[in-house]
């Protein structure tokens, strides 16, 4: 097998400056974008075998490998794009409120397209929403003159304006769509959809309003009908279904399911007609990712927190008896890919101490061969010391935290401390990786003589479903608990100057920033929220509801970390940061939050960056950052 060069791709595309975005479809075949042109090449003939041009408004591209044909997104409507067709309408969608091929539910539930091609390319399933009842949410265009306004579908929590989803399934051979038969279409979140292998059914996750229920159910993709409920799951906080049936390879009748239904994320082996035939994984620690299989289709590769949930590592688990080994060493991050066939992974490994080694390795021997061992990139730096430590929680449970020194650290002095937090679901700040999470800009504070600060609360990823359930109906509260047991850690250093405390904190970060300022008055001197959540009932319907139910169902929870409860006892220097064209956390959540301080006289900063969503991205996140820095700065040097 050849390399590819960009010299060689020059010889056909001299406009490349640079080797694109190549995708593998085989030993010799790859996929690349260029010039609004899809690409197939074969890269030992050194040509294009087969290409597509595409309309310049198409988005969501998605081609099928061994179809040779790419689906797409226009507008609101889904296309085909195949040989001597380049646009064959699969929709046709006058009203431009019912959309086809696009992500649904704002790409919760590990929703992250709307496409889904059959194994054997000649169906294609696709999400058909109508938001027609969702209200029409305005973001203002500043760049025209006069100003316009693009509106967005904007679903509140509580609303009953959901959109309404169906799945449909386009035959490309005689153009023919039905629609599955899959129930009411309001009220209910559709997810983790799946192919059989054989391109005759296909598999959803049903997931009711409250999020408490979900039903995992087989339909024909022909007659679009129910075949069969196949099992279910419950709780009584919440089931959140992230990922679709994996089936097994080479076996129609078997698929492993992914479910934290025994408190954490694990492995189970299901026939098709619902039975479960084999707990293949179990334990206090999460599989974080499913791999794939080998060529036999008799194991299953893996990668999880088995080895302590600040280090990931890959394993494989046998269908046959359950047997777990593992096949990565040392202690740190292990970000593997396997080959097609699994008889390989490469392996790039980092650590704390570790920038970069990347190995590929034989699975059945386990023998590696080192491909790359990189330098430090930061060995001529004057750094400030990274040390790892754990305080504990009022419960006693460890909280992973994470502390940068000052550059020429002295512990007869005492210094500023910057807390940088998130604290939100799903997130893990702190790992055993290069840099252990943190970010090139924690160490130009310590450079400045701060020392930076992040601990993971209760409710952060990767440590169980109780870990994570402690924050439901109050999100807000138990995390705050948390940083504070950092905090009480924090002063009772020496070199820590306690009256020098700032923080820091992006989207759910931005709202405990505001809510640790507001609810632990003078604990904190000075802060900077970015794009901060101020009323969870101004937040999206999906996340919302998941955490906190309804407003309806849970004011208290709802009115207790509500930030515009608590501006009477903001104390400390605030500057809050928001980009006019967020569309994940409004713009208006801090606009309303503003308008409360006027009228209650309470003073604060407030910067806005025109035109950017949900962060600052670009050039412009210098600006952001030296802002940052600005303002620490000025209140706690």
């Amino acid at each position: 097998m050849k390399s590819i060069t960009l010299k060689q791709l020059n010889q056909t595309y001299p406009d490349l400056k640079q080797l694109p975005a190549i995708t593998s479809i085989s030993s010799s075949e790859l996929v690349f974008k260029y010039n609004k042109q899809l690409i197939y090449y074969d890269y030992e003939k050194e040509k294009a075998i087969n290409s597509f041009t595409y309309d310049e408004k198409a988005t969501n591209l998605d081609y099928h490998n061994k179809a040779k044909m790419l689906a797409y997104t226009i507008d609101n409507n889904l296309y085909v794009a195949k040989d001597g067709h380049p646009k064959l309408a699969v929709t046709t969608h006058e009203d431009k409120h019912i959309v086809s091929g696009q992500a649904i539910a704002r790409s919760e539930f590990g929703i992250t397209n709307g496409i889904f091609w059959s194994p054997n390319g000649k169906k294609l399933a696709y999400y058909v929403k109508d938001e027609s009842i969702v209200t029409d949410y305005p973001i203002v265009n500043w760049n025209d003159k006069p100003a316009s306004v693009d509106f967005i579908k904007y679903p509140m929590a509580g609303t009953k304006r959901m959109e309404k989803v169906g799945l449909h399934v386009y035959d490309t051979e005689t153009g023919k769509n039905i629609m599955l038969k899959t129930g009411k279409q309001d009220n209910q979140y559709l997810t983790n959809i799946a192919w059989d292998p054989k391109s005759e059914k296909i598999y959803i996750a049903h997931l009711n309003r409250n999020q408490d229920h979900m039903e995992m159910k087989r339909y024909d993709a022909k007659t679009g009908e129910l075949e069969k409920k196949l099992f279910e799951e419950t709780s009584d906080k919440y089931v959140e279904p992230l990922q679709p049936v994996h089936f097994v390879k080479g076996n129609k009748d078997q698929f492993i399911w992914e479910s934290s239904r025994s408190g954490f994320n694990h492995l189970y082996l299901y026939a098709t007609d619902g039975k479960l035939i084999q707990t293949l994984t179990e334990g206090k620690w999460e599989i974080t990712d499913f791999e794939g299989y080998d060529d036999s289709g008799k194991n299953a590769f893996f990668t999880s927190t088995a080895n302590g949930d600040l280090n990931r590592d890959l394993y494989s688990v046998s269908l046959n008896n359950g047997k777990i080994r593992r096949l990565t060493k040392g202690n740190g991050t292990h970000s593997t890919t396997l080959n097609g066939k699994g008889e390989y992974f490469i392996d790039n490994f980092s650590n704390i101490h570790t920038p970069k080694i990347s190995s590929i390795t034989k699975v059945e021997t386990l023998k590696n061969s080192k491909v790359l061992q990189a330098d430090n990139p930061l060995e001529d730096y004057n750094l400030g010391e990274m040390r790892f430590l754990d305080v504990k929680d009022k419960e006693g449970g460890d909280l992973h935290c994470r502390m940068y020194l000052p550059t020429d650290f002295d512990s007869s002095k005492s210094y500023p401390v910057v807390v940088y937090l998130y604290g939100g679901p799903h997130a893990q700040m702190i790992r055993n990786s290069w840099g252990a999470g943190g970010r090139l800009w924690f160490q130009y504070m310590a450079q400045n003589g701060y020392i930076v600060w992040t601990l993971d609360n209760r409710g952060s990823g990767n440590r169980g479903l109780a870990w994570e359930q402690n924050t439901f109906r109050q999100l807000g509260t138990v995390e705050m608990e948390d940083q504070m047991q950092g905090i009480d850690y924090l002063k009772s250093k020496s070199y820590v100057d306690a009256d020098r405390i700032g923080i820091h904190g992006w989207s759910f970060g931005g709202f405990m920033t505001m809510s640790l300022m507001s609810r632990y008055p003078g604990v904190f001197k000075a802060g900077v929220a970015g794009g901060p959540v101020i009323d969870w009932s101004y937040y999206e319907v999906m996340y919302t509801e998941r955490y906190m139910d309804t407003p309806e169902q849970n004011p208290e929870g709802y009115a207790d970390n509500n930030l515009m409860n608590h501006i009477d006892s903001l104390q400390g220097d605030l500057l809050i940061v928001h980009g006019t064209s967020d569309d994940v956390v409004l713009w208006q959540h801090t606009q309303i939050y503003l308008k409360e301080t006027v009228k209650k006289k309470k003073q604060v900063d407030y910067y806005v960056y025109p035109m950017h969503k949900h962060n600052v991205r670009g050039y412009d996140r210098i600006h952001l950052m030296q802002k940052v820095t600005d303002y620490f700065n000025d209140f706690l040097k």
